[in-house]
């Protein structure tokens, strides 16, 4: 993990099981998840690509959920902001408090790369508009809002469509995996995710401007 490329090549292979977490007591004051946080963080400033890929593993799933929705439904987009974010952090990462502060490092990184994205792009996305993304990163709606508008709308599809949206966003199969799982085409996986994909865009909406 000396060279971007290098970064770039262990985000795209299959990641390997990370090792086993010690059994060591917290420092008092500390949780597990923050003592671990703390851990993982001041690692992957040392260089240390164990660590490296424990952190990809723990927070990529999370991380693409929040750019699964800030981008407006744009998996290329929220695969590629992924990216951005375990590229920064392979780079400039250092020594957090704890795993809110890891999370938050995390998360506005991931936005400031949308913010970027949207100027550079000058268009609007689906789910949160240009118009709705502050210049001010700090004045961004806490994240667990637009997760749990996510997941309350994830859950007023029809069994159908809250499942292959979930196979193919959270889970990572890819349309030939559907395809062969569901008995069908890639073509006919490719159409039912976009009307999926439409039947969650307006609930979305509709949950996040219900709790501002």
């Amino acid at each position: 993990m000396t060279a971007a490329t290098n970064t770039m090549s262990l985000l795209m292979r299959e990641q390997t099981p990370p090792p086993a977490a010690g059994s060591a007591s917290p420092p008092a004051g500390l949780s597990r998840a923050d003592t671990e946080a703390r851990r993982l963080a001041a690692a992957v400033a040392r260089g240390d690509e164990a660590a490296f890929r424990q952190l990809y593993d723990a927070y990529q799933p999370r991380l693409f959920r929040l750019a699964l929705v800030l981008g407006g439904g744009d998996d290329s987009l929220a695969h590629d902001t992924v990216q951005a974010v375990f590229l920064a952090a392979a780079s400039k990462l250092r020594p957090v408090a704890g795993e809110e502060h890891l999370w938050n490092w995390l998360a506005r990184v991931a936005r400031h790369h949308l913010a970027k994205h949207w100027r550079r792009q000058r268009r609007e996305a689906v789910f949160v508009s240009v118009a709705d993304v502050p210049h001010d990163l700090e004045q961004t709606p806490p994240d667990t809002r637009l997760e749990e508008s996510l997941d309350a709308a994830l859950m007023e599809l029809d069994d159908e469509d809250r499942q292959i949206i979930e196979w193919f966003y959270l889970d990572g199969l890819g349309q030939k995996d559907l395809a062969e799982k569901l008995n069908t085409t890639p073509k006919a996986i490719s159409s039912r995710l976009e009307r999926a994909r439409a039947k969650l865009r307006p609930l979305v909406a509709q949950h996040l401007s219900h709790e501002t």
